[in-house]
């Protein structure tokens, strides 16, 4: 598949329906044109690509909504060099908007199909995350903590400690909490001991698995 002047055409539609929703973060609404959000998806899904809902990837996960994945990316507030690690790499789309707006991206990917198959696709489209990770999101990236910023991409039964333990001082951990519907969560760490929590709203994602033995 290619990148055309059409679909850029239908990326430039579907940020100004992200607008409409409320997103107003500029370089969250450049990545979402810029980025070619139909190779993220099997050729023959091209047409579902630039229409605002998830979409099934395969290994029972899905890729996100664009407008969950700009909204998450707006509570992140991400700055240039900034280190973020993103639980659940899944299609790898948000980690390529958090690419686009210039972080240094830790990712982590539970399902092994999925692992293996979007590291090489980050290989062919010039992604360079700092690593990608086979592993569990739970435990979070202890060796290369503390981080700037966690964003978690699955429905999290709960908040795991070790995610808030790796968080900088004034960090900001963004993660959907809940079983059969997620609330959007932002915690952000103002000293050792004290986070502040701030709620956004129900939203829909898959599970977020543990344990990956």
């Amino acid at each position: 598949m290619k990148d055309t002047l059409k679909h850029k055409g239908m990326r430039n539609k579907l940020a100004e329906i992200l607008v409409e929703k409320g997103i107003v973060n500029s370089k969250v609404l450049d990545a979402i044109k810029t980025i070619p959000r139909h190779l993220f998806l099997d050729s023959s899904f091209e047409d579902h690509a630039y229409q605002d809902k998830a979409f099934p990837i395969g290994a029972e996960q899905t890729i996100s909504q664009p407008f969950t994945v700009a909204f998450q990316s707006e509570l992140l507030q991400v700055k240039p060099h900034d280190e973020i690690l993103e639980i659940g790499t899944g299609s790898g789309y948000q980690t390529a908007v958090l690419l686009h707006l210039k972080a240094k991206v830790f990712t982590i990917e539970r399902q092994q199909e999925l692992f293996k198959k979007t590291k090489l696709f980050f290989t062919k489209m010039g992604y360079r995350p700092k690593k990608t990770i086979f592993g569990d999101g739970y435990i979070g990236l202890e060796s290369e903590a503390p981080f700037d910023g966690i964003i978690v991409t699955a429905g999290a039964p709960y908040v795991p400690n070790p995610l808030l333990a790796q968080l900088k001082i004034g960090g900001r951990l963004v993660i959907p909490v809940g079983i059969d519907e997620q609330i959007m969560t932002l915690f952000i760490r103002k000293s050792e001991l004290e986070f502040e929590k701030k709620e956004f709203g129900s939203f829909r994602f898959v599970p977020m698995l543990e344990d990956k033995n």
